[in-house]
This record gives structure tokens, sequence and C-alpha cells, in this order.
């Protein structure tokens, strides 16, 4: 007979008396460490049954709160200046809630298409969202698509917009909670009436007014589904906001519109009527923001929104101090020298003066701005001149190209090693030279050499680079663009501080200043050259508090751009230019002042832009068509005789302000 052996098991749990072979007997190599599917199941096992003892835990601990979020106790955003004084103060909660029954139900489903089609019958959370939410969580995507409408409002009304993990779970459980509470219905309008939709509107009913100008129970399904659109995003999907927010409103719109016919809930023949993005009214004017304070706002907002981690709608509920870098004086220097240029124009009398737009602003070396002029009023015209890029630099754009050679060279002939050049180095100043590119002359599309036009059509004959640079002589400069390459100018260009989406394309008249900075961004360049090379962002923002706490705020650090002997030749060269060169009438100033004037080929625009110690300052000069925003010639502008190149009004406006401050 045989004895019966007994047959030794692996013990594939912990906590065992037994304890498990490991590594595993009976194997050998890498084998004896991989554990068997016993063990492994085992192990499973007990991780998911912990996982399910922890979060029943969370979830019984996790009650509803008893109070609303703080939109309910909504806050105004103080503004003040730079010396601490108050500026403006903006913010005010604006929400009106609206039972559901005055909420039309096609417009109702339009919200529950683009954001919860399942919400009658879900319990409150989606299994299937919640693995999205999380995989977009650890992506860094867009983490709204994961939540039900219920989850929504728990997060308005309860939480706050932090994207953890643990916010989430919490969200989960009161979501769960409070749909076995409330009903459908209840938790649908709560939803409604509390949700962003931008313009400083929370609830359907004051974005209908928002939007539209009219009661929400006037909504039709087309409006609600551009309304509903919001709902992912009001920044994104606000039509005013831009070019690219209207595509994708009307985008969103539609998809909209189509989920509800996918649902059941809008007949495809109704859908067949609605081919027409409805567009929304204009965005009402804030009140309180007249004159240039509103622009001032309108910029510090704009800066604070892009450099700190305040979402839009955080911002919205209120209760901010922002300091400004917005100095009080300087602020009321250059508006009256504004106002006293344009008691030189008669747009009655005279169709030259008609449609002016004139945009400035002061920036420090450091990246302060310290003052602007947006507008003649901010409730009249809410577009932004100082911040404009729409009005080409022209010759005020040379010393990007004079830097760009001093520093990088030239190359005359194709495969040769780049020549350096000095301020004291000779170019051709005569008129109608043709181009030259190291492959030879530079041909224009139509078959025609390319030949460099001097203002007044004056020839100078050999002229020294700084000398051109600082008469605003502009054949050398439009060769000597082409001889560092025109990507090198433009890179200077962005070290300095201008814009890369304001530069346009690069073709000879590029070094003309065919770019559109706007006078912000031109007034912070011309900083770094006077500030020896070293370039700082311009930053409207000082500090920013909430509830007694500070609030970070993202403060660009300064960046030696250029050489300084670079920027030291560029600016000899602007000081040359108000000594003996095109820019005298800034000599008033005082010692130090240096800057240049720019006037584009086709007499479209004028500019003046220099500085005085730590202190630069643009002024751009434009007439647009109000019904095209084509810009129009500035022939005769202020009386001045027809054929007259560019303006003296930026100079002079520039020195009216530099000598009160």
């Amino acid at each position: 007979m045989y004895e019966l052996q007994p047959r030794t098991r692996e013990v594939p749990f912990v906590g065992s008396r037994f304890r498990p072979a490991y590594p595993r007997p009976g194997r050998t190599g890498f084998r004896r460490w991989v554990p068997s599917w016993r063990q492994t199941l085992g192990l499973l096992g007990s991780a998911v049954t912990i996982m399910a003892g922890l979060l029943t835990v969370m979830y019984l601990r996790t009650g509803i709160p008893a109070d609303l979020n703080a939109f309910a106790t909504q806050q105004a955003n103080v503004y003040y200046w730079a010396d601490g004084s108050e500026m403006a103060r903006t913010g005010e909660v604006d929400r009106q809630d609206t039972p559901l029954d005055q909420v039309p139900e096609k417009v109702r489903w339009a919200t529950l298409a683009a954001e919860n089609e399942t919400f009658y019958s879900d319990s409150g959370v989606s299994p299937s969202g919640m693995v999205r939410a999380a995989s977009r969580m650890v992506t860094g995507g867009d983490t709204q698509g994961g939540s039900t409408i219920t989850q929504q409002y728990v997060k308005n009304a309860y939480l706050n917009q932090e994207q953890t993990f643990s916010r989430k779970l919490t969200e989960i459980f009161i979501a769960i909670k409070l749909d076995n509470r409330m009903s459908k219905d209840e938790i649908l309008e709560q939803y409604l009436n509390t949700s962003w939709y931008g313009r400083g509107a929370y609830g359907i009913q004051r974005a209908a007014h928002a939007y539209y100008g009219k009661d929400v129970s006037q909504l039709n399904v087309s409006e609600g589904a551009f309304l509903a659109s919001l709902l992912k995003g009001a920044a994104l999907y606000d039509p005013a906001a831009g070019a690219e927010n209207h595509k994708r409103a009307v985008e969103r719109w539609s998809w909209v519109l189509d989920r509800m016919v996918a649902i059941g809930k809008l007949s495809p023949q109704e859908r067949a009527q609605y081919t027409h993005f409805p567009e929304p009214i204009a965005p009402p004017k804030v009140t309180g923001l007249a004159g240039q304070t509103g622009y001032l706002v309108e910029t510090a907002r704009a800066y604070l929104l892009a450099h700190s981690h305040v979402s839009e709608r955080e911002f919205a509920l209120g209760g901010y101090q922002i300091r400004t870098t917005f100095e009080k004086k300087r602020m009321a220097a250059l508006t009256r020298a504004v106002e006293q240029a344009r008691d030189g124009l008669a747009p009655d009398r005279r169709a030259a003066d008609r449609d002016v737009r004139i945009g400035a602003a002061s920036v420090a070396t450091d990246g302060r701005v310290v003052a602007l002029y947006g507008g003649p009023d901010y409730l009249k015209q809410g577009f932004n001149d100082a911040n404009s890029s729409v009005v080409p630099a022209g010759s005020a754009f040379t010393p990007f190209v004079y830097a760009a050679a001093l520093r990088d060279g030239v190359q005359r002939e194709r495969g040769k090693p780049r020549t350096p050049v000095t301020p004291a180095t000779l170019y051709d100043g005569n008129n109608k030279v043709s181009l030259q590119t190291p492959e030879g002359p530079y041909w224009d599309r139509s078959g025609k050499i390319v030949r460099a036009v001097n203002d007044g059509d004056r020839s100078w004959g050999e002229i020294s680079l700084q000398d051109a640079v600082a008469q605003s002589v502009n054949t050398p400069m439009m060769q000597l663009g082409m001889d560092v390459g025109l990507d090198q100018v433009g890179k200077v260009g962005v070290q300095a501080g201008l814009l890369e989406s304001s530069l346009g394309e690069k073709l000879p008249s590029f070094s003309l200043g065919t770019s559109t900075p706007s006078a912000i961004r031109m007034a912070d360049a011309y900083a770094t050259f006077a500030a020896k090379g070293r370039h700082t962002e311009p930053y409207s923002v000082a500090g920013l508090r909430r509830n007694g706490d500070d609030v970070p705020v993202e403060r660009p650090e300064p960046e030696q751009a250029l050489p300084p002997h670079v920027a030291g030749a560029v600016d000899d060269a602007l000081r040359e230019a108000v000594r003996d060169g095109t820019a005298k009438a800034a000599q008033a100033a005082g010692p130090g002042t240096a800057g240049k004037t720019g006037t584009a080929q086709d007499n479209k625009s004028a500019w003046y832009v220099g500085y005085r110690d730590c202190l630069s300052t643009a002024v751009s000069l434009a007439r647009i068509d109000p019904r095209t925003q084509e810009l129009l010639p500035l022939d005769g502008i202020g009386g001045t005789p027809s054929r007259t190149a560019g303006s003296s009004l930026p100079i002079e406006l520039w020195k009216r302000y530099m000598t009160a401050t």
C-alpha cells in the first residue's frame, strides 16, 4: 500500500497561520518571484475590500453642507491706484432666481442635452463620466465633462472649483445624498439658478438678459442652445470676445441642437428651422467705469486672470482687492495731453479729422504699466486703443533692425560668414536704390525689382547706420534688414518686448514697420533700450488680496534681451534723433531724452516712442473707418498740407505729457 502524503498548499492570503512559500519552491529563475494566480487574486481581493471600506467610511462621514457657497454673499472687487487710494469697484453678482416652470421646456432640454442627457434617470453621478474626469485630471485636460448636473450643482453651491481627487470624492458623495433628498426638478432649478454664464451673470434668468435682453420665458430653443454652450466655459464661448470665440460658439450651438435631435427632444423639422446662429447683443457696459477708468480696470483684470490661479468665475464672485501699477498723477497728465491734442482737430469741418484713434501707454523699465490712454470713454468705446494691434509701427520699428544688425552682423554673400557692422558703417541712402539679396536684386511677384523709397524722395548719399536711424532714412534700413535677415530682425523685436503675433509677414517692407504692435508693447520694447538691454514683460497688477490674505500673482522677471553695448548704440541713435534728427521737438522734455518718430509708408499711421530716464512712452495715431475697420490715410489731418507724411500730433502729445510729469 502506498502511504498518502499530505500535499503542501500555498496560502494566498495575508494573515493566515501558514506562511506562503515565497520565493516559490520548485521554480527556477525569475519564475520563483512571480506570484501564483491564487496569490494575485488574494491580494486584489484584499485591496478591493480595504478600498471599499475606506470609501464607505468617507461616504458616511460626508454630509450635505448647511450653507451655500460664497456667491450668496457676493462682494465687490476693489481696484486701487499704485499709491493705495481706491480707483474703482466692480463685480456685484448679477443673479435672479427663477422657478423652473418659467424656463421653456426645450430650453431646459438644451442644457440637459449639452451637459447631462441622462439626468432624469441617473443616480446623481455618472460612473463612466467619473472615469473620464479622473483620466483628464491625470493628463491635465478639461475636467468638466465628467460631472452630472447634480455634481455640477454641488460644486457650484457647496464646494469650490479645485480639481483634486479628494474634492472630487466629496462632490460624488454629496451628489448621491442630494439626489436622494431632492427631486430632479428641484436640482435642475437650483443648477440653472446658480450656474455661471459669463458677462457677470449667474443663473439663466440674468443670462437671458445679458445675452438677449429678454426674460428667460421668452427664449426660444436656438437661444437656449447658445446659453447651454456657455456652461462649458463662458470665457471661451462668448462671441463678443473675438473671432475664435465666435467660431467655437457657433460650433457648440449647432452641436447642442443636433444632440437634442439625437435624444428625441427636438424634431428634425424643428431643427431645420434654426440654421442661423442667434447672435447675442453687445455686452452691457459696467457702470462706474467711465472715462479712462474702464480701460485700466479691464487691463488689470486681464493680467491677473492670465497670471494667477484665480479663475474668471472665482473672480466674478468678488471680494478681491487689486493693487494696480497705475499712477494717478501720470494718468491725469496723459489724459490731459490727449484731450489737448484732440482740441486741435476739427471733425465737424475737416473730413481728415474724423474717426481719429489715439492710443498711448507709459511703461517703466521694470515693466510697470504706469499710465495708458485707451480711448475717449470706456462706456462709449470699449475697445482699448492702448492695447490695439492694428496700427502699423512705421519707421518707429527701425531701431529693432539696427539692433539686430549690431548684434548678429550681416550676410551679403550666401555661404560666407557674417560681417560685423558698427554705428559708423556706411550704407547707400539714395532714393529708389534697388534692394539686394545674396543672390542679386530682389524681385517682387510681378517681376519687378523692388526699390526702396525715402520720405519726400530725398537722396542722402552714403550715410552711417546711426544717422540713418536718427534721420529716418528708409533705403539703408530696408537694405540692412535684408542683409541681417528679416527673421533675425523679428526675433530681436520679440526679445525686446513685441509680441510674435503682431509681426506679420516678413517682406522687405517689414523693416519699415508693417508689424502692428500695441502702444503698451512698443513702450515696453523701447524701455529695453533705456535699461541697457534688460527687458521686463509689462504688467499692471502689483498685488492681490482676498479676505485679508495675499493671493499669488506672477510678476515678470527681467532678462538680458540684448547685449549692453548693442542697447547702448541704439540709445545713442535715439538720442541723436532728438538732438538733431526727426525727433527734435522732443528736446523740450529735458536732458537724456531719446526717441523715434514713426510713419507708415502708405501714411496710414504715425507714432512717437521715446523715453527719459526710466520711463518709456508710446503714442500711436490712426484713422479707422468705423464701418469696415480699415485704416484711412492721415493726409490733411489737423489741417496739415495733404502731401505731408505722418503727423506731428504724436510727438507734440508726448512732449506735453512728459513735460507735465
